[in-house]
């Protein structure tokens, strides 16, 4: 198919291109940017007057709930809200039922979910069986079946002398490993430790929890040469470990979900359920860190740790309610939001969407990690059309995912995707 995206304002990130002009896509690819040669013949023009024309969005935080709840038919729901959020790519957690560590249901997810012409999906592998922390996966196996790093989700690798010997075998093949930095013990309650914590009678996480197994990790790291994506980071102090740990020359990426991006404990209210995260919110010093952060570049990358939970799951009281929260519809959306609060440029807003989630990702994209993240000729075309004048309002009957449940919900944002193109077919349009 042949498409032509006519007046809009082309941004490419990773180049600093930012002109009004047209883009021509043929059988998969950018055919021309700017210059259309005179015998291309579109099967179909897309109007994007005043409209922005940005890479496809990577999302490196999405749980698709599948392999496990097929019977739900999840995978459609939430692959259709990807795509209506402008996300083309997204990157998801092994901590399905079952667990991400036979190359069978990578494949079968990988199969199901190409079958559907939407998102691409690049699935985590589980570090250890079952994710149990005991037994290390078959890393070559899985990643032969399309697994593009490995982690262990939320659950955390008690024993230090396998997270070594993981990163031992990573290093060894030039994997990178995925790890949200908890400690185990530490990182049992349900809230930041801190005074509402203490005052609603919530068990505390302290920031100790994330900075204890940060240092682990680092040690660690120094002592095998391992590549790692720090996921969700949460808290100021953890925030001025990365900075030093990339001074040192270690090779860490890491990134921040939209929910730390923007709330505080404080937006717990009255034992508000849909604040329940992981990691949970914490104070404001921490949230104006991170957007420090992400602003200068310590954190790479904006994930928006989709999370669809079932109502029933939300409907129990605070402590005792399942974490997680909706997120892909309003990734985009919630960028433009942080970039004009802290007066951050759109351009460093749609980087940490598009060309720094391609960047981690790096060679594991394999033949697409060329022209992922990005908008140039003869690159894949995977593209986002979006209104940034347009205002919607969150509210469940806006989202197309299953799990309905935001922090969100109320808030009126900026932004507004009016067609999503995946490998130059239209997957979303308005």
């Amino acid at each position: 198919m042949k498409l032509l995206i006519k007046g809009g304002r082309v941004i490419n990130p990773s180049s600093g291109f930012d002109v009004v002009c047209d883009i021509a896509i043929a059988a998969g690819r950018i055919v021309a940017i700017q210059n259309i040669p005179a015998d291309f013949f579109p099967n179909k023009t897309i109007d994007a007057s005043d409209c922005i024309v940005a890479p496809g969005l990577m999302d490196l935080a999405v749980r698709l709930r599948e392999p496990g709840h097929e019977h739900e038919g999840m995978l459609e729901s939430e692959m259709a809200a990807a795509v209506a959020g402008g996300v083309t790519s997204v990157v998801c957690a092994p901590d399905t039922e079952p667990v991400l560590d036979e190359p069978g249901l990578v494949e079968m997810l990988k199969f199901r979910s190409e079958r559907l012409h939407q998102a691409r999906v690049f699935p985590l592998g589980a570090l250890t069986r079952d994710l149990k922390g005991e037994v290390l996966t078959e890393m070559v196996e899985l990643t032969e079946a399309g697994c593009i790093a490995f982690s262990q989700a939320e659950v955390p690798l008690v024993n230090t002398q396998v997270l070594q010997r993981a990163m031992q075998y990573a290093s060894t093949f030039g994997y990178a490993i995925w790890l949200r930095p908890q400690e185990h013990f530490l990182g049992k309650g349900v809230a930041a430790s801190g005074a509402l914590a203490t005052r609603m009678g919530l068990s505390g996480v302290p920031v100790a929890a994330e900075t204890i197994a940060l240092h682990t990790i680092f040690e660690l790291m120094k002592s095998t040469d391992a590549r790692v994506h720090l996921c969700r980071i949460s808290s100021a102090a953890g925030v001025a470990l990365v900075r030093q740990a990339k001074a040192e020359g270690l090779k860490v990426t890491c990134d921040v979900s939209i929910n730390s991006l923007h709330l505080t404990d404080v937006d717990v209210g009255y034992f508000d359920s849909r604040m329940r995260l992981n990691p949970p919110l914490r104070q404001q010093r921490d949230r104006d860190a991170l957007r420090a952060g992400l602003a200068d570049g310590t954190i790479d990358v904006l994930v928006s740790d989709h999370t669809p939970v079932d109502e029933d799951e939300k409907a129990l009281p605070f402590a005792d309610s399942e974490p997680g929260a909706t997120g892909l519809e309003l990734l985009l959306s919630l960028a433009l939001k942080w970039s004009k609060d802290s007066g951050t440029g759109l351009a460093r807003a749609l980087a940490v969407l598009t060309s720094s989630p391609a960047s981690v990702l790096g060679d594991s994209l394999g033949t697409l990690a060329a022209s992922a993240g990005q908008l140039v000729a003869g690159g894949v075309a995977d593209l986002c059309v979006f209104d940034p004048a347009a205002n919607w309002t969150v509210e469940p009957a806006a989202l197309r995912s299953q799990g309905k449940h935001t922090p969100f919900s109320g808030y009126e944002l900026p932004g507004r995707v009016r067609c999503t193109v995946v490998g130059g077919h239209i997957a979303f349009e308005v």
